[in-house]
């Protein structure tokens, strides 16, 4: 019998909102989802607490400081593993309207366009994970999981 305990795949996901848009970010030269928009997201570090993880990650994806105090917890999403070992992961949604500094792309090398979309129009082209879960938030939905990708 092995001693080692089961393990996930935490990662901390940013909705930042201003009047009714959100900011999106296209993955590009990531060798995953590249063309697609996301959100400022990122894996926690470990020995990091989630708040801190995506306020280090707004830093370095779009160049702004958010204090995580600001922060609100809207959605957890639970996925399995995609058939893949070691790939089940818990995914934290924060969402934040304010924030110090001027939004830049401070990744140019993995992000291509990072801009603002009316939540009520977003590109055709996005991460199913992400479309679903901010409708999802639009709903009040604090919860979802699934055993496999969302296409």
């Amino acid at each position: 019998m092995s001693t080692e305990r089961f393990k996930l795949i935490p990662a901390v996901y940013l909705l930042l909102r201003q009047d009714n848009q959100i900011l999106l970010l296209r993955r590009a030269h990531t060798g995953y989802q590249d063309g697609k928009y996301s959100v400022i997201a990122g894996h926690l570090d470990g020995d990091e607490l989630a708040t801190s993880g995506i306020a280090r990650e707004a830093q370095e994806e779009a160049g702004i400081a958010v204090n995580p105090k600001d922060l609100k917890l809207v959605h957890t999403c639970h996925r399995l593993s995609r058939n893949e070992i070691g790939q089940e992961r818990i995914d934290l949604f924060f969402e934040a309207d304010t924030w110090q500094g001027e939004i830049t792309n401070a990744e140019p090398a993995k992000c291509d366009d990072l801009s603002w979309f009316p939540i009520d129009d977003l590109p055709a082209s996005m991460l199913p994970l992400i479309k679903n879960v901010i409708a999802d938030v639009r709903q009040g939905i604090a919860f979802s999981e699934y055993t496999e990708e969302p296409a």
